[in-house]
């Protein structure tokens, strides 16, 4: 029975990072700025590398809310190129924040969700 359960999970876990491989590979996915001054725009950098055999198209990088603002690569990263997609948080209201950039590659079902969080102080 362990035996069973063992393999079950061996293959879901191989099914899993193949549903994540979308052809960029990130440094992080997820960044946290600390304390944010308030009225301080603050700007995470996501690097990824394309490593895929063919060229990278984003089509979106969507915020979760207004107060994010997502930039992105519009040209093709070739295979093997790094790129950066910049999501800059307006720190307009003091107190915690978590919010999201959905970024959906060309081909790709799966989107990727990066995310910043913070802490917006005086």
């Amino acid at each position: 029975m362990k035996k069973i359960a063992f393999l079950v999970c061996f293959v879901l876990a191989g099914l899993l990072s193949m549903a994540q491989d979308n052809g960029a590979k990130f440094k992080e996915t997820k960044h946290s700025f600390g304390n944010v001054k308030l009225n301080k725009p603050a700007t995470a950098k996501f690097t990824f590398t394309n490593t895929s055999s063919k060229p990278l198209i984003i089509e979106t990088a969507t915020a979760s809310c207004g107060c994010t603002t997502p930039e992105y690569p519009k040209k093709p990263i070739l295979p093997g190129k790094t790129a950066e997609i910049g999501a800059t948080y307006n720190a307009e209201n003091v107190g915690h924040f978590d919010k999201s950039v959905t970024v959906k590659f060309a081909g790709i079902d799966q989107p990727t969700v990066l995310i910043i969080t913070g802490d917006v102080v005086k």
